[in-house]
């Protein structure tokens, strides 16, 4: 997947923005049940590691690209997405954000937003899955940026409306990831209202 560098940063902010937003309507429904094992702080707590590791990240820079487009990052991180470390992290990532989450996200998204407005994409970072430009490595954010915001939405009762340029560039990573992966059929069979979807189906 292709995408210019401004409008990737400029997609990147419009899902970060949506989720402080989101996380702005919780309230005090911080404890009720969210998505799978995670209440809402958890599911929060794990969507704002979709900002913090982007900081965290950049401070490792990288000799070397070893992962080289977002499709190669999800492909390289299934097996750290079915640990059931990954669960855990997410809830402690839940209670770091303190006494006022939805101030916490706030804060974290800005100081992120203008990380990234001051860099051009080339900067080689370290990430899980190894080295991997900025550029390569900041739509797999706005994807997961787009669709935890989208469950959280969902949690709380209101519209999953992502915003038009976060929605276009994960629906783009979904079909590049479907095409890879042989399920493109099954997919459009489904987005075009022919059938449903096997039960656990996903491109991830």
């Amino acid at each position: 997947m292709d995408v210019a560098w401004e409008d990737s940063r400029r997609t990147f902010a419009d899902a970060a923005q949506w989720f402080v937003r989101t996380a702005a309507l919780v309230g005090d429904r911080w404890s009720e049940p969210a998505l799978g094992e995670w209440d809402v702080r958890a599911l929060v707590g794990h969507t704002s590691r979709s900002l913090l590791t982007v900081e965290t990240y950049l401070a490792r820079p990288a000799a070397t690209i070893e992962v080289a487009s977002a499709g190669d990052y999800f492909r390289a991180t299934r097996a750290v997405a079915a640990d059931p470390a990954f669960a855990a992290r997410g809830r402690d990532a839940g209670v770091a954000l303190g006494s006022d989450p939805a101030t916490t996200v706030a804060g974290i998204a800005g100081r992120v937003l203008r990380l990234v407005e001051a860099r051009d994409g080339t900067e080689l970072l370290t990430t899980i899955a190894g080295g991997m430009r900025l550029a390569d490595y900041l739509p797999t954010r706005t994807f997961e940026l787009a669709v935890h915001t989208a469950d959280l939405a969902t949690a709380l009762g209101a519209p999953p409306d992502v915003p038009a340029t976060a929605a276009a560039q994960a629906l783009r990573l979904v079909a590049d990831l479907a095409v890879a992966e042989g399920v493109a059929g099954p997919l459009l069979l489904a987005l075009t209202g022919r059938t449903g979807l096997p039960a656990g189906f996903s491109v991830l």
